[in-house]
């Protein structure tokens, strides 16, 4: 579960977020979207603990991410835009690394890479160099060290973008499968179509502040009142 309460960030005199207040519970897949510079990655930011907010607070899975970072991070795990791998390791060593990390027993992280490298269809590039990577291979090497630790939450931020087919059709199963087992995940994205398709609840955010946020079923019913469709919904609760 992740809860936003009341969550404020400032930067100088600029307010990137503005009061927000937000709880996904245990196995929702919670949409967050918003136009460019609304506030979308520093609330993500905030979540996983990589800035503090100014005021409010935010816990994950029960733990406060300002007063109990280790725990809430060892319950989480956060995937950004742009996949972060070390260029000189292979895959395989990547996703050992990572598992050293989070302090998986040997014989445990083994088999939880061995049944991520299929999971993920990895298994015919995984003892390459990342740097060989596509772009489709890098997020879903990051995704599955993202999973190594069984986390309950997910943060993932655009995990569509860049990606072939294939690849997309596996991480959309991917997240599925997350929510369904009761993991709670927030995906950040532009892709109104990704968020419908995917998401049981859907946010948007506007200057900082939550303009709109509803269940996919009421989104149907909120797009009758327009042209029928999500971008007209989104276009009217972000205009200026």
């Amino acid at each position: 579960m992740i809860q936003i309460q009341d969550v404020t960030k400032k930067f100088g005199s600029f307010t990137a977020v503005d009061k927000l207040s937000l709880i996904i519970p245990k196995g929702e897949f919670f949409g967050f979207l918003g136009p460019n510079g609304a506030g979308k990655t520093t609330t993500i930011k905030m979540i996983v603990g990589l800035f503090a907010p100014t005021s409010g607070g935010i816990r994950v899975n029960g733990w406060d991410i300002v007063k109990q970072p280790m725990e809430a991070k060892q319950s989480l795990a956060y995937v950004p835009d742009v996949p972060f791998l070390y260029e000189k390791l292979t895959g395989r060593e990547f996703l050992y690394f990572i598992g050293g990390l989070f302090k998986i027993p040997k014989p445990v992280l083994k088999n939880r890479i061995d049944e991520l490298i299929d999971h993920f269809e990895i298994g015919s590039w995984v003892d390459r160099r990342t740097e060989d990577y596509s772009q489709g291979m890098k997020q879903r090497t990051t995704i599955a060290a993202a999973l190594l630790h069984t986390p309950q939450s997910i943060i993932i931020d655009e995990p569509m973008i860049g990606l072939d087919p294939r690849s997309a059709k596996i991480v959309r199963e991917t997240l599925r499968e997350q929510s369904q087992s009761g993991v709670s995940i927030l995906m950040s994205t532009h892709s109104l179509p990704v968020a419908e398709e995917l998401c049981d609840r859907i946010g948007i955010i506007n200057e900082g502040k939550l303009v709109f946020c509803d269940t996919r079923e009421q989104l149907q019913r909120d797009k009758l009142r327009y042209d029928g469709k999500f971008e007209s919904v989104f276009l009217e609760v972000t205009k200026q």
